[in-house]
Protein backbone atom coordinates (compact mmCIF):
# COMPACT_ATOMS: atom_id res chain seq x y z
CA UNK A 1 0.00 0.00 0.00
CA UNK A 2 0.97 3.57 -0.37
CA UNK A 3 0.67 6.79 1.76
CA UNK A 4 -1.92 7.85 -0.65
CA UNK A 5 -3.86 4.62 1.00
CA UNK A 6 -2.61 5.27 4.19
CA UNK A 7 -4.23 8.99 4.47
CA UNK A 8 -7.23 7.35 2.79
CA UNK A 9 -7.71 4.69 5.26
CA UNK A 10 -7.00 7.16 8.04
CA UNK A 11 -9.99 9.45 6.53
CA UNK A 12 -12.35 6.52 6.86
CA UNK A 13 -11.28 6.03 10.37
CA UNK A 14 -12.70 9.50 11.12
CA UNK A 15 -15.79 9.99 9.41
CA UNK A 16 -16.20 6.07 11.39
CA UNK A 17 -15.32 6.79 14.71
CA UNK A 18 -15.45 10.62 14.45
CA UNK A 19 -13.50 10.88 17.49
CA UNK A 20 -9.91 10.02 18.55
CA UNK A 21 -11.59 9.08 22.12
CA UNK A 22 -14.25 6.98 20.15
CA UNK A 23 -11.75 5.02 18.43
CA UNK A 24 -8.65 4.51 21.04
CA UNK A 25 -12.11 3.28 23.26
CA UNK A 26 -13.04 0.83 20.48
CA UNK A 27 -9.85 -0.51 19.74
CA UNK A 28 -8.69 -1.05 23.70
CA UNK A 29 -5.47 1.22 22.98
CA UNK A 30 -4.46 2.24 26.32
CA UNK A 31 -3.14 -1.97 26.00
CA UNK A 32 0.43 -2.18 25.06
CA UNK A 33 0.65 1.37 24.77
CA UNK A 34 -1.49 1.99 21.51
CA UNK A 35 -3.14 5.22 22.36
CA UNK A 36 -3.38 7.64 18.96
CA UNK A 37 -3.26 11.41 19.94
CA UNK A 38 -3.44 12.03 16.11
CA UNK A 39 -4.92 10.85 12.93
CA UNK A 40 -1.86 10.68 10.63
CA UNK A 41 -0.32 8.03 13.70
CA UNK A 42 -2.76 5.22 12.78
CA UNK A 43 -0.75 2.88 10.15
CA UNK A 44 -1.95 0.41 7.48
CA UNK A 45 -1.46 -3.35 9.59
CA UNK A 46 1.27 -5.10 8.13
CA UNK A 47 1.15 -8.75 9.58
CA UNK A 48 -0.68 -9.30 12.87
CA UNK A 49 -1.55 -5.95 14.75
CA UNK A 50 -4.57 -4.66 16.99
CA UNK A 51 -8.07 -6.64 16.04
CA UNK A 52 -9.83 -3.43 16.04
CA UNK A 53 -7.40 -1.97 13.59
CA UNK A 54 -7.81 -5.08 11.45
CA UNK A 55 -11.31 -5.30 10.92
CA UNK A 56 -11.69 -1.36 9.86
CA UNK A 57 -9.36 -1.83 7.61
CA UNK A 58 -10.86 -4.57 5.56
CA UNK A 59 -13.80 -2.95 6.15
CA UNK A 60 -11.82 -0.23 4.14
CA UNK A 61 -10.77 -2.12 1.63
CA UNK A 62 -14.04 -3.55 0.94
CA UNK A 63 -15.56 -0.05 0.86
CA UNK A 64 -12.85 0.91 -1.75
CA UNK A 65 -13.91 -1.73 -4.05
CA UNK A 66 -17.32 -0.61 -3.47
CA UNK A 67 -16.93 2.81 -4.71
CA UNK A 68 -14.47 1.85 -7.42
CA UNK A 69 -17.17 -0.68 -8.99
CA UNK A 70 -19.63 2.28 -8.68
CA UNK A 71 -17.68 4.43 -10.80
CA UNK A 72 -17.94 1.98 -13.58
CA UNK A 73 -21.43 1.07 -13.30
CA UNK A 74 -22.74 5.31 -13.07
CA UNK A 75 -20.33 5.24 -16.51
CA UNK A 76 -22.31 2.18 -17.86
CA UNK A 77 -25.47 2.62 -17.16
CA UNK A 78 -26.58 5.74 -19.51
CA UNK A 79 -25.44 3.91 -22.37
CA UNK A 80 -26.81 0.45 -21.61
CA UNK A 81 -30.02 -0.77 -23.88
CA UNK A 82 -32.70 -1.82 -22.03
CA UNK A 83 -32.29 -5.76 -20.82
CA UNK A 84 -28.85 -5.30 -20.89
CA UNK A 85 -27.40 -6.00 -16.94
CA UNK A 86 -24.56 -5.76 -14.78
CA UNK A 87 -22.55 -8.82 -12.90
CA UNK A 88 -19.00 -9.24 -11.34
CA UNK A 89 -17.46 -12.71 -11.29
CA UNK A 90 -16.99 -13.90 -7.53
CA UNK A 91 -14.86 -16.17 -6.46
CA UNK A 92 -16.65 -18.27 -3.88
CA UNK A 93 -15.17 -18.53 -0.41
CA UNK A 94 -12.54 -15.56 -1.85
CA UNK A 95 -12.27 -13.90 1.79
CA UNK A 96 -10.78 -10.39 0.84
CA UNK A 97 -13.61 -8.72 0.25
CA UNK A 98 -17.42 -8.81 1.91
CA UNK A 99 -19.12 -10.03 -1.42
CA UNK A 100 -22.84 -8.82 -0.10
CA UNK A 101 -21.63 -5.54 -0.01
CA UNK A 102 -19.75 -5.87 -3.11
CA UNK A 103 -23.11 -7.13 -5.06
CA UNK A 104 -25.63 -4.76 -4.18
CA UNK A 105 -25.04 -2.13 -6.54
CA UNK A 106 -24.59 -5.14 -9.29
CA UNK A 107 -27.78 -6.13 -11.10
CA UNK A 108 -26.84 -10.19 -10.80
CA UNK A 109 -24.04 -12.07 -9.16
CA UNK A 110 -22.11 -14.71 -11.00
CA UNK A 111 -18.70 -16.95 -10.11
CA UNK A 112 -16.09 -18.67 -11.09
CA UNK A 113 -16.01 -23.03 -10.11
CA UNK A 114 -13.26 -24.48 -11.03
CA UNK A 115 -12.87 -28.25 -8.76
CA UNK A 116 -8.56 -27.57 -9.49
CA UNK A 117 -7.31 -31.00 -8.05
CA UNK A 118 -9.39 -33.81 -7.78
CA UNK A 119 -13.36 -34.39 -8.53
CA UNK A 120 -16.57 -33.05 -8.34
CA UNK A 121 -18.30 -33.58 -4.46
CA UNK A 122 -21.73 -32.45 -4.59
CA UNK A 123 -22.03 -32.41 -0.78
CA UNK A 124 -19.47 -29.70 -0.89
CA UNK A 125 -19.58 -28.10 -3.85
CA UNK A 126 -23.37 -26.92 -3.54
CA UNK A 127 -22.53 -24.71 -0.84
CA UNK A 128 -20.57 -22.11 -3.34
CA UNK A 129 -23.44 -22.00 -5.70
CA UNK A 130 -25.38 -21.53 -2.55
CA UNK A 131 -23.30 -19.01 -1.22
CA UNK A 132 -23.25 -17.02 -4.35
CA UNK A 133 -26.86 -17.48 -4.80
CA UNK A 134 -27.19 -16.14 -1.20
CA UNK A 135 -25.27 -12.50 -2.26
CA UNK A 136 -28.36 -10.94 -3.73
CA UNK A 137 -30.63 -14.13 -2.43
CA UNK A 138 -31.43 -14.53 -6.00
CA UNK A 139 -30.16 -16.86 -9.35
CA UNK A 140 -26.74 -16.69 -10.58
CA UNK A 141 -24.58 -17.20 -13.68
CA UNK A 142 -21.75 -18.99 -13.83
CA UNK A 143 -19.03 -17.08 -15.62
CA UNK A 144 -16.34 -19.16 -15.71
CA UNK A 145 -16.30 -23.45 -15.35
CA UNK A 146 -13.30 -25.78 -15.40
CA UNK A 147 -14.10 -27.62 -19.16
CA UNK A 148 -11.92 -30.51 -18.44
CA UNK A 149 -8.90 -29.59 -16.90
CA UNK A 150 -6.71 -25.70 -15.34
CA UNK A 151 -3.44 -25.29 -15.47
CA UNK A 152 -2.64 -23.68 -11.50
CA UNK A 153 -3.42 -26.46 -9.34
CA UNK A 154 -0.71 -29.04 -8.03
CA UNK A 155 -2.14 -31.77 -10.04
CA UNK A 156 -4.28 -30.78 -12.79
CA UNK A 157 -6.20 -34.09 -13.66
CA UNK A 158 -8.66 -34.00 -16.26
CA UNK A 159 -12.30 -34.34 -15.20
CA UNK A 160 -14.07 -38.05 -15.75
CA UNK A 161 -16.18 -38.29 -18.89
CA UNK A 162 -19.98 -37.11 -18.04
CA UNK A 163 -18.86 -35.42 -14.71
CA UNK A 164 -19.18 -31.94 -16.50
CA UNK A 165 -22.45 -33.04 -17.20
CA UNK A 166 -23.57 -33.72 -13.57
CA UNK A 167 -21.55 -30.72 -11.95
CA UNK A 168 -23.88 -28.23 -15.16
CA UNK A 169 -26.81 -30.06 -13.92
CA UNK A 170 -26.06 -29.72 -10.15
CA UNK A 171 -25.56 -25.94 -10.69
CA UNK A 172 -28.77 -25.60 -11.80
CA UNK A 173 -30.26 -27.39 -9.31
CA UNK A 174 -28.65 -24.61 -6.96
CA UNK A 175 -29.93 -21.03 -8.91
CA UNK A 176 -27.25 -21.34 -11.73
CA UNK A 177 -29.12 -19.35 -14.64
CA UNK A 178 -26.22 -20.08 -17.14
CA UNK A 179 -23.53 -21.88 -17.31
CA UNK A 180 -20.10 -20.62 -19.38
CA UNK A 181 -16.83 -22.44 -19.38
CA UNK A 182 -13.16 -21.17 -19.62
CA UNK A 183 -12.33 -20.81 -22.29
CA UNK A 184 -12.95 -21.48 -25.49
CA UNK A 185 -9.96 -22.28 -27.32
CA UNK A 186 -5.97 -22.47 -26.25
CA UNK A 187 -3.52 -19.36 -26.52
CA UNK A 188 -0.75 -19.94 -28.47
CA UNK A 189 1.00 -18.10 -26.01
CA UNK A 190 0.49 -16.04 -22.38
CA UNK A 191 0.11 -18.22 -18.56
CA UNK A 192 -2.78 -20.50 -19.57
CA UNK A 193 -1.37 -22.48 -22.65
CA UNK A 194 -2.17 -25.79 -20.82
CA UNK A 195 -5.22 -24.54 -19.21
CA UNK A 196 -8.49 -26.88 -20.55
CA UNK A 197 -10.41 -25.50 -23.63
CA UNK A 198 -13.88 -26.71 -25.50
CA UNK A 199 -11.25 -26.66 -29.09
CA UNK A 200 -7.52 -26.93 -29.15
CA UNK A 201 -5.21 -24.15 -30.53
CA UNK A 202 -5.10 -25.73 -34.22
CA UNK A 203 -8.88 -24.83 -33.70
CA UNK A 204 -10.09 -28.95 -33.54
CA UNK A 205 -12.41 -29.82 -30.99
CA UNK A 206 -10.97 -31.54 -27.65
CA UNK A 207 -12.70 -34.36 -26.39
CA UNK A 208 -14.88 -32.21 -24.09
CA UNK A 209 -16.13 -30.75 -26.82
CA UNK A 210 -19.04 -33.07 -27.61
CA UNK A 211 -20.03 -33.05 -23.57
CA UNK A 212 -20.72 -29.11 -24.32
CA UNK A 213 -22.57 -29.87 -26.82
CA UNK A 214 -25.23 -32.41 -25.01
CA UNK A 215 -25.54 -29.72 -22.34
CA UNK A 216 -26.30 -27.34 -24.50
CA UNK A 217 -28.75 -29.96 -26.32
CA UNK A 218 -30.87 -30.72 -22.73
CA UNK A 219 -30.51 -27.27 -21.69
CA UNK A 220 -32.23 -26.52 -24.61
CA UNK A 221 -34.88 -28.78 -23.82
CA UNK A 222 -36.06 -27.45 -20.29
CA UNK A 223 -35.01 -24.20 -20.58
CA UNK A 224 -38.74 -22.82 -21.14
CA UNK A 225 -39.82 -25.47 -17.99
CA UNK A 226 -37.38 -24.06 -16.03
CA UNK A 227 -37.43 -20.11 -16.61
CA UNK A 228 -37.48 -18.15 -13.40
CA UNK A 229 -37.30 -21.23 -11.25
CA UNK A 230 -36.25 -20.82 -7.92
CA UNK A 231 -35.27 -22.81 -4.86
CA UNK A 232 -36.90 -23.03 -1.83
CA UNK A 233 -35.18 -24.03 1.37
CA UNK A 234 -36.60 -24.32 5.14
CA UNK A 235 -32.85 -24.09 6.58
CA UNK A 236 -30.42 -21.47 6.71
CA UNK A 237 -26.90 -21.23 7.39
CA UNK A 238 -26.07 -17.34 8.61
CA UNK A 239 -22.62 -16.16 6.51
CA UNK A 240 -20.38 -13.31 8.10
CA UNK A 241 -17.51 -11.61 6.54
CA UNK A 242 -16.87 -10.01 10.04
CA UNK A 243 -16.66 -13.08 11.86
CA UNK A 244 -15.18 -15.06 9.10
CA UNK A 245 -12.48 -12.30 9.79
CA UNK A 246 -12.20 -12.08 13.08
CA UNK A 247 -11.86 -15.96 13.42
CA UNK A 248 -9.44 -16.08 10.78
CA UNK A 249 -7.08 -13.18 12.41
CA UNK A 250 -7.10 -15.41 15.93
CA UNK A 251 -7.77 -18.71 15.23
CA UNK A 252 -6.46 -19.96 18.24
CA UNK A 253 -6.17 -22.92 17.19
CA UNK A 254 -4.17 -23.57 13.65
CA UNK A 255 -7.28 -25.67 12.33
CA UNK A 256 -9.94 -23.78 13.46
CA UNK A 257 -11.20 -22.08 9.96
CA UNK A 258 -14.24 -20.69 9.82
CA UNK A 259 -15.35 -22.02 6.15
CA UNK A 260 -14.50 -25.44 6.88
CA UNK A 261 -16.20 -25.81 10.29
CA UNK A 262 -19.69 -24.14 8.11
CA UNK A 263 -19.38 -26.58 5.64
CA UNK A 264 -19.32 -29.32 8.57
CA UNK A 265 -22.81 -28.41 9.35
CA UNK A 266 -23.80 -27.85 5.60
CA UNK A 267 -22.45 -31.55 4.27
CA UNK A 268 -24.69 -33.85 6.40
CA UNK A 269 -27.82 -31.87 5.16
CA UNK A 270 -26.89 -31.54 1.10
CA UNK A 271 -26.08 -35.22 1.76
CA UNK A 272 -29.80 -35.80 2.42
CA UNK A 273 -30.92 -33.07 -0.53
CA UNK A 274 -32.53 -30.99 2.11
CA UNK A 275 -31.75 -27.61 0.34
CA UNK A 276 -30.49 -24.84 2.62
CA UNK A 277 -29.62 -20.92 1.62
CA UNK A 278 -26.20 -19.87 3.10
CA UNK A 279 -27.10 -15.94 3.64
CA UNK A 280 -25.80 -12.99 5.52
CA UNK A 281 -27.46 -12.06 9.41
CA UNK A 282 -29.39 -8.90 7.10
CA UNK A 283 -31.56 -11.66 5.00
CA UNK A 284 -35.08 -12.06 6.00
CA UNK A 285 -36.11 -15.28 8.35
CA UNK A 286 -39.18 -15.74 5.80
CA UNK A 287 -40.19 -19.56 4.65
CA UNK A 288 -37.06 -21.29 7.31
CA UNK A 289 -37.90 -23.44 9.68
CA UNK A 290 -33.96 -23.70 11.41
CA UNK A 291 -31.28 -21.72 11.03
CA UNK A 292 -28.03 -22.72 11.82
CA UNK A 293 -25.54 -20.20 13.17
CA UNK A 294 -21.71 -21.42 13.19
CA UNK A 295 -19.20 -19.40 14.84
CA UNK A 296 -21.03 -16.37 14.48
CA UNK A 297 -18.33 -14.04 16.42
CA UNK A 298 -20.03 -11.04 16.93
CA UNK A 299 -24.21 -10.01 16.18
CA UNK A 300 -26.27 -6.98 15.89
CA UNK A 301 -29.07 -5.90 18.34
CA UNK A 302 -31.10 -6.47 15.38
CA UNK A 303 -30.08 -9.91 14.53
CA UNK A 304 -30.56 -11.60 18.24
CA UNK A 305 -33.74 -9.47 18.20
CA UNK A 306 -35.39 -11.14 14.92
CA UNK A 307 -33.59 -14.50 16.14
CA UNK A 308 -35.15 -14.37 19.72
CA UNK A 309 -38.84 -13.71 17.75
CA UNK A 310 -37.86 -16.22 15.15
CA UNK A 311 -37.60 -19.15 17.87
CA UNK A 312 -40.45 -17.95 19.84
CA UNK A 313 -42.39 -18.66 17.08
CA UNK A 314 -41.82 -21.95 16.83
CA UNK A 315 -38.51 -21.77 14.67
CA UNK A 316 -35.31 -23.82 15.42
CA UNK A 317 -32.26 -22.27 16.26
CA UNK A 318 -29.20 -23.98 15.99
CA UNK A 319 -25.76 -22.18 17.84
CA UNK A 320 -22.29 -23.33 17.83
CA UNK A 321 -19.33 -22.75 19.45
CA UNK A 322 -17.42 -19.57 19.10
CA UNK A 323 -20.32 -17.51 19.42
CA UNK A 324 -21.83 -13.99 20.88
CA UNK A 325 -17.84 -13.10 21.80
CA UNK A 326 -17.26 -9.92 20.27
CA UNK A 327 -18.64 -6.35 19.35
CA UNK A 328 -18.72 -4.98 16.30
CA UNK A 329 -15.52 -3.50 16.30
CA UNK A 330 -13.79 -7.10 17.51
CA UNK A 331 -13.65 -6.43 20.95
CA UNK A 332 -14.65 -8.51 23.49
CA UNK A 333 -17.90 -8.14 25.10
CA UNK A 334 -17.92 -8.19 28.76
CA UNK A 335 -20.10 -10.71 29.34
CA UNK A 336 -20.11 -14.46 28.71
CA UNK A 337 -20.01 -16.24 25.59
CA UNK A 338 -22.44 -16.82 23.59
CA UNK A 339 -23.21 -13.01 25.13
CA UNK A 340 -26.49 -11.99 23.18
CA UNK A 341 -27.66 -15.61 22.65
CA UNK A 342 -26.99 -16.71 26.04
CA UNK A 343 -30.70 -16.13 27.42
CA UNK A 344 -32.13 -17.66 24.53
CA UNK A 345 -29.48 -20.56 24.72
CA UNK A 346 -30.07 -20.97 28.31
CA UNK A 347 -26.30 -21.49 29.05
CA UNK A 348 -23.21 -19.57 29.75
CA UNK A 349 -19.47 -20.65 28.33
CA UNK A 350 -17.29 -20.69 31.26
CA UNK A 351 -14.03 -21.89 29.51
CA UNK A 352 -13.05 -22.50 26.06
CA UNK A 353 -10.50 -25.18 24.88
CA UNK A 354 -8.04 -25.63 21.86
CA UNK A 355 -7.52 -29.35 21.42
CA UNK A 356 -4.41 -30.78 20.89
CA UNK A 357 -6.44 -34.66 21.12
CA UNK A 358 -9.98 -35.11 20.43
CA UNK A 359 -12.22 -35.66 23.82
CA UNK A 360 -14.95 -38.22 23.39
CA UNK A 361 -18.73 -37.41 23.67
CA UNK A 362 -21.55 -39.31 24.30
CA UNK A 363 -25.28 -38.27 24.18
CA UNK A 364 -28.42 -39.60 24.35
CA UNK A 365 -28.87 -40.87 20.54
CA UNK A 366 -24.37 -41.10 19.69
CA UNK A 367 -21.59 -41.40 20.62
CA UNK A 368 -18.83 -39.80 19.14
CA UNK A 369 -16.21 -36.67 19.40
CA UNK A 370 -14.80 -33.51 19.72
CA UNK A 371 -11.99 -31.82 17.81
CA UNK A 372 -10.11 -28.89 17.83
CA UNK A 373 -12.08 -26.59 20.38
CA UNK A 374 -14.56 -27.68 23.12
CA UNK A 375 -16.29 -25.13 25.87
CA UNK A 376 -16.85 -25.73 29.38
CA UNK A 377 -20.52 -24.41 29.40
CA UNK A 378 -22.59 -24.18 32.40
CA UNK A 379 -26.82 -24.21 32.06
CA UNK A 380 -28.49 -21.33 32.95
CA UNK A 381 -32.26 -21.75 31.67
CA UNK A 382 -35.05 -23.33 32.85
CA UNK A 383 -36.54 -25.00 30.60
CA UNK A 384 -32.92 -26.93 28.77
CA UNK A 385 -31.50 -30.25 28.66
CA UNK A 386 -28.40 -31.82 27.94
CA UNK A 387 -28.56 -33.77 25.25
CA UNK A 388 -24.82 -34.73 25.02
CA UNK A 389 -21.95 -34.56 27.44
CA UNK A 390 -17.66 -34.58 27.28
CA UNK A 391 -16.44 -37.84 28.59
CA UNK A 392 -12.97 -39.47 28.93
CA UNK A 393 -12.10 -35.47 28.72
CA UNK A 394 -10.11 -34.43 31.49
CA UNK A 395 -10.95 -32.28 34.38
CA UNK A 396 -12.18 -29.48 33.28
CA UNK A 397 -14.56 -31.27 30.20
CA UNK A 398 -15.05 -34.59 31.56
CA UNK A 399 -19.17 -34.81 32.12
CA UNK A 400 -19.60 -31.45 31.31
CA UNK A 401 -22.99 -30.20 28.45
CA UNK A 402 -21.15 -30.76 24.73
CA UNK A 403 -24.83 -30.52 23.24
CA UNK A 404 -28.01 -28.42 24.99
CA UNK A 405 -31.26 -28.44 23.86
CA UNK A 406 -33.33 -25.22 25.23
CA UNK A 407 -37.19 -24.42 24.95
CA UNK A 408 -37.81 -20.66 23.89
CA UNK A 409 -41.08 -19.67 23.12
CA UNK A 410 -42.69 -22.52 21.10
CA UNK A 411 -39.57 -23.26 19.44
CA UNK A 412 -36.11 -24.72 20.79
CA UNK A 413 -32.42 -23.89 20.41
CA UNK A 414 -29.87 -25.91 20.45
CA UNK A 415 -26.00 -25.28 21.67
CA UNK A 416 -23.21 -26.98 20.35
CA UNK A 417 -19.96 -26.54 22.42
CA UNK A 418 -17.68 -27.89 20.39
CA UNK A 419 -16.49 -29.04 17.02
CA UNK A 420 -17.72 -32.49 16.71
CA UNK A 421 -16.60 -35.27 14.18
CA UNK A 422 -18.93 -35.17 10.64
CA UNK A 423 -20.66 -38.36 11.55
CA UNK A 424 -21.62 -36.74 15.45
CA UNK A 425 -23.21 -33.78 13.02
CA UNK A 426 -24.50 -35.73 11.17
CA UNK A 427 -26.51 -37.48 13.60
CA UNK A 428 -27.61 -34.64 15.63
CA UNK A 429 -28.41 -32.50 12.37
CA UNK A 430 -30.86 -35.87 11.60
CA UNK A 431 -32.48 -35.73 14.83
CA UNK A 432 -32.98 -32.01 14.82
CA UNK A 433 -34.14 -31.86 11.35
CA UNK A 434 -36.87 -34.94 12.21
CA UNK A 435 -37.64 -32.70 14.96
CA UNK A 436 -38.65 -29.55 13.00
CA UNK A 437 -40.32 -31.69 10.06
CA UNK A 438 -37.40 -30.98 7.75
CA UNK A 439 -37.75 -33.35 4.98
CA UNK A 440 -35.83 -33.75 1.36
CA UNK A 441 -37.96 -32.81 -1.46
CA UNK A 442 -37.70 -36.97 -2.87
CA UNK A 443 -36.47 -39.82 -0.38
CA UNK A 444 -33.04 -40.50 -2.51
CA UNK A 445 -30.11 -42.83 -2.09
CA UNK A 446 -26.56 -41.90 -0.71
CA UNK A 447 -24.91 -40.62 -3.56
CA UNK A 448 -28.16 -38.80 -5.14
CA UNK A 449 -29.15 -35.82 -5.43
CA UNK A 450 -32.77 -34.61 -5.45
CA UNK A 451 -33.60 -30.96 -5.99
CA UNK A 452 -36.73 -29.79 -5.81
CA UNK A 453 -37.10 -26.14 -7.93
CA UNK A 454 -40.44 -23.87 -8.43
CA UNK A 455 -40.45 -22.17 -11.81
CA UNK A 456 -42.43 -19.47 -12.91
CA UNK A 457 -45.51 -20.50 -13.27
CA UNK A 458 -45.55 -22.39 -9.52
CA UNK A 459 -44.67 -25.82 -11.05
CA UNK A 460 -42.85 -28.09 -8.98
CA UNK A 461 -39.63 -29.19 -11.04
CA UNK A 462 -37.66 -32.19 -9.66
CA UNK A 463 -34.00 -32.73 -10.88
CA UNK A 464 -32.43 -35.85 -9.78
CA UNK A 465 -28.44 -36.33 -10.36
CA UNK A 466 -26.77 -39.85 -9.58
CA UNK A 467 -23.53 -39.05 -8.66
CA UNK A 468 -22.51 -42.23 -8.34
CA UNK A 469 -21.39 -44.57 -11.19
CA UNK A 470 -24.05 -47.64 -10.16
CA UNK A 471 -27.66 -47.87 -10.87
CA UNK A 472 -29.83 -46.31 -8.48
CA UNK A 473 -33.84 -46.55 -7.49
CA UNK A 474 -35.17 -43.60 -6.28
CA UNK A 475 -38.95 -44.15 -4.37
CA UNK A 476 -41.34 -41.90 -6.03
CA UNK A 477 -44.97 -41.27 -4.62
CA UNK A 478 -46.70 -39.78 -7.72
CA UNK A 479 -46.20 -40.19 -11.41
CA UNK A 480 -43.62 -38.29 -13.25
CA UNK A 481 -42.60 -37.32 -16.82
CA UNK A 482 -38.98 -37.14 -17.40
CA UNK A 483 -37.97 -33.91 -19.76
CA UNK A 484 -34.95 -35.22 -21.61
CA UNK A 485 -36.62 -38.31 -22.95
CA UNK A 486 -40.28 -38.00 -22.23
CA UNK A 487 -40.37 -41.26 -20.44
CA UNK A 488 -43.81 -41.14 -18.16
CA UNK A 489 -43.12 -43.07 -15.05
CA UNK A 490 -46.36 -44.32 -12.76
CA UNK A 491 -46.25 -43.89 -9.34
CA UNK A 492 -43.68 -45.94 -7.80
CA UNK A 493 -39.69 -46.12 -8.48
CA UNK A 494 -37.85 -44.24 -10.66
CA UNK A 495 -34.41 -46.21 -12.65
CA UNK A 496 -31.44 -43.85 -12.73
CA UNK A 497 -28.13 -45.45 -14.47
CA UNK A 498 -25.18 -44.67 -13.68
CA UNK A 499 -23.48 -40.79 -13.55
CA UNK A 500 -27.42 -40.03 -14.89
CA UNK A 501 -30.09 -37.24 -14.52
CA UNK A 502 -33.58 -36.68 -14.96
CA UNK A 503 -35.90 -33.72 -14.91
CA UNK A 504 -39.31 -34.48 -13.71
CA UNK A 505 -42.37 -32.94 -13.21
CA UNK A 506 -45.72 -34.28 -11.50
CA UNK A 507 -47.98 -36.22 -13.88
CA UNK A 508 -51.78 -34.65 -12.99
CA UNK A 509 -54.43 -37.36 -14.41
CA UNK A 510 -58.02 -37.20 -14.21
CA UNK A 511 -59.12 -38.64 -11.19
CA UNK A 512 -61.73 -41.66 -12.06
CA UNK A 513 -65.46 -40.59 -11.20
CA UNK A 514 -66.82 -42.55 -7.92
CA UNK A 515 -68.53 -45.58 -8.38
CA UNK A 516 -72.17 -44.83 -8.80
CA UNK A 517 -74.17 -45.33 -5.39
CA UNK A 518 -77.18 -48.03 -5.69
CA UNK A 519 -80.34 -45.24 -5.73
CA UNK A 520 -82.65 -47.58 -2.74
CA UNK A 521 -85.16 -46.73 -0.31
CA UNK A 522 -85.46 -48.84 2.24
CA UNK A 523 -89.41 -48.72 3.72
CA UNK A 524 -90.13 -51.67 6.16
CA UNK A 525 -86.91 -53.41 5.06
CA UNK A 526 -88.13 -54.26 1.50
CA UNK A 527 -85.76 -52.98 -1.05
CA UNK A 528 -87.84 -50.64 -3.70
CA UNK A 529 -86.52 -49.76 -6.70
CA UNK A 530 -85.79 -46.17 -7.05
CA UNK A 531 -87.57 -44.36 -10.28
CA UNK A 532 -85.78 -44.73 -13.90
CA UNK A 533 -83.50 -47.50 -12.36
CA UNK A 534 -83.11 -51.69 -12.70
CA UNK A 535 -84.57 -53.46 -10.07
CA UNK A 536 -82.66 -55.60 -7.90
CA UNK A 537 -84.80 -58.66 -9.10
CA UNK A 538 -84.28 -57.60 -13.38
CA UNK A 539 -80.64 -57.10 -12.23
CA UNK A 540 -80.90 -60.66 -11.09
CA UNK A 541 -82.40 -62.09 -13.98
CA UNK A 542 -80.01 -60.30 -16.47
CA UNK A 543 -77.10 -61.95 -14.43
CA UNK A 544 -78.88 -65.42 -14.88
CA UNK A 545 -79.23 -64.90 -18.52
CA UNK A 546 -75.86 -63.72 -19.01
CA UNK A 547 -73.84 -66.52 -16.49
CA UNK A 548 -70.80 -66.54 -18.02
CA UNK A 549 -70.18 -62.22 -17.48
CA UNK A 550 -70.70 -63.21 -13.39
Amino acid sequence: YCDRCRVQFQAWLREHFETLDALNAAWSTAYWSQTYTDWAQIPLPIGGHNPGLLLSHRRFVTDCYVKFQRIQLDALRPHLPEGVWTTHNFMGWFPLLDSYKLTADLDVASHDWYIGTGHHDHTINGAVHDLTRGFKRQNFWLMETQPGNVNWSTVNNALDAGEARLMAWHAVSHGADAILYWQWRSALGGQEQYHGTLVDQSGQPRPFYGEARWIGRNFKKIADLLAGAKRPARVAIIHDYDSRWSLDWQRHHVEFDYVQHLLSYYKPLAARSIPVDIVPPDAPFDGYKMIIIPALIMADEAFVTRLKEFARRGGHVLITARSGVKDAENALLPTRPPGPFAEMAGIEVEEYYALQEPVSVKGNWFSGEARVWAERVKATGKTNATAARFANAGVWLDEQPAVVVNAHGTGMVYYIAGWLDDASIDMVLERFMRTASIRPPLEAPAGVEATRLVNAAGEDVYIVINHTTAEQVIKLKFPTLEHLTGAENDEGPLTLGPIAVAVLTKVVRPEPPPPAEEAVVVVDEAIVEAPGEESPAEAARADSDHEDTK
